[in-house]
């Protein structure tokens, strides 16, 4: 709307467009606007986001001892297309590392027992049964009692995570016995922690 408009509004329009003008814009504080429709306020002397000026980036540390290693060497010449043979003389211009977790599966090993018979005397000797009492080493205990103990995680994503991380086939009640073999080692150690405490209490320092 330009002057000449202006001209041609009315007393009545001229005062209801100066009265409209001075009422603040509805949001969602002052009508049943939603919030979402809300105007952004610009901040004066608002500074940008990211680094500042002259700031350091802190990139990552390159590994002392990389497992392997993907060299990357041109093959041709980009201004006249010759290619490089491959013992020409090549300069190290960059180094980026590559992060990533290995494929994970369970480590099965297979005990098995013998037996012999004795060509002196005819008896059958047998090898002792492996000292044993589950199919589930120490690492998948420890990994286990963290899980649960301070992760809780509950018995169902529990066996989830064995499943789908490590493809390892863990029941319930497996996941049970390896909380309740457990029981003895935690109680030596709580009742270390609780005669710390008890000295400590008779003679505080």
């Amino acid at each position: 709307m330009d002057r000449g408009d202006l001209q041609h509004l009315s007393k009545e329009q001229l005062i209801e467009l100066a009265l409209r003008l001075q009422r603040p814009d509805k949001n969602s504080r002052t009508s049943s606007k939603p919030p979402s429709t809300d105007k952004k306020e610009k901040r004066e002397n608002s500074r940008p986001g990211g680094a500042k000026l002259g700031h350091e980036p802190h990139n990552r540390r390159l590994a002392d001892d990389p497992d392997e290693f993907f060299d990357h060497k041109p093959g041709v010449c980009e201004q006249c297309g010759g290619a490089f043979p491959s013992d020409a003389a090549m300069e190290l211009i960059g180094e980026y590392d590559e992060i990533e977790i290995p494929p994970v599966k369970p480590h099965v090993i297979r005990h098995r027992r013998f037996a012999c018979r004795c060509g002196r005397c005819g008896l059958e000797a047998k090898a002792p049964a492996p000292a044993t009492t589950t199919p589930f080493g120490p690492r998948i205990h420890a990994l286990a009692i963290y899980l649960k103990g301070f992760q809780a995680l509950s018995y169902e994503r529990l066996r989830g995570l064995f499943r789908d991380a490590f493809g390892l086939g863990v029941s319930e009640g497996a996941l049970m016995n390896m909380f309740i073999r457990s029981h003895p080692r935690f109680k030596v150690e709580a009742d270390k922690a609780k005669a710390i405490l008890r000295a400590r209490a008779t003679n505080p320092s």
